[in-house]
């Protein structure tokens, strides 16, 4: 009988499952290097794992605390910096990248910057960094989003999807051909992006999730599939990594901060502090 798995651990798994052997990769700190991490121990190992500070072909060893955590890694091939890191894909070396989503739009244009008013915001995100450079300039661009939210309108625009959609990414000169987010992965399925409208359309639904539970977190009609399907569900191999490599991440933050101060608190229970 399979394991039992949460929804967080299967978005790390389809994450991970775009990754190909050879692929050069770049990741930001938190679910993108636990999903490569995945992948290079399983079924890509001669991929090419990239910190955007500079850390070339780096092995995890857990997950690293920031971008320039080499204490996290087994080695890495070479080491570079933040401007090497960033031509790299400006020259396009780089195969896939990952950007979390704060607001997602029908053309996969971001916010990943504030929620309401940029000066009196209701919610202060942790900005662009290289997500604006990533999603530009890499080959393939896969958005992961828990908590964010679908809009009709960004509040504000980080980073740029297919803009307008259609052509207009590709016909607006700035970016390389071809290049745009290619898929966006939920905690309830997966999207890719229309050849020709570049509009979103539901490809795959999470095991046990239903058309009607995603329609309503979207606020226009969405696209789906005529080959719509549902997501493979995950192998006990990938489900013991995640469990090992980052048991956080598989519990997913809410429950990983419960458990770690129902921890503290037994601590401090015993050494009679409280």
């Amino acid at each position: 009988m399979a394991k039992k798995y949460t929804l967080n651990e299967l978005l790390i798994i389809a994450v991970a499952r775009e990754i190909n052997n050879y692929d050069n990769v770049i990741l930001g700190v938190g679910l993108p290097t636990t999903a490569g991490a995945l992948a290079k121990a399983l079924h890509a190992p001669q991929a090419n794992l990239m910190m955007e500070a500079g850390m070339i072909d780096f092995e995890p060893l857990i997950p690293p605390n920031h971008i320039a955590d080499a204490m996290a890694c087994k080695g890495y091939a070479c080491a570079t910096d933040l401007f090497t890191a960033f031509t790299t894909t400006y020259r396009g070396f780089v195969d896939i990248c990952f950007l979390g989503v704060g607001q997602i739009d029908k053309f996969g244009n971001l916010n990943t910057t504030s929620i309401g008013d940029y000066y009196k915001p209701d919610l202060r995100l942790p900005g662009s960094g290289g997500a604006a450079d990533f999603i530009s300039y890499s080959k393939r661009t896969v958005l992961t989003m828990r908590g964010g939210e679908f809009v009709e309108e960004l509040e504000y625009f980080t980073s740029p999807g297919y803009l307008g959609g259609g052509d207009e990414r590709d016909r607006c000169g700035l970016f390389p051909e071809g290049s745009g987010p290619t898929k966006l992965i939920t905690q309830k399925g997966i999207f890719a992006f229309d050849p020709a409208t570049k509009e979103m359309v539901l490809v795959e639904m999470h095991p046990g999730i239903t058309v009607k539970d995603i329609q309503k977190d979207v606020p226009w009609e969405l696209k789906i599939s005529e080959n719509l399907s549902a997501t493979q569900p995950p192998s006990d191999e990938e489900i013991d990594f995640i469990r090992k490599f980052a048991p956080a991440a598989a519990m997913g933050r809410e429950l990983a901060t419960e458990v770690a101060f129902a921890n503290l608190f037994k601590v401090l229970e015993a050494r009679g502090k409280i």
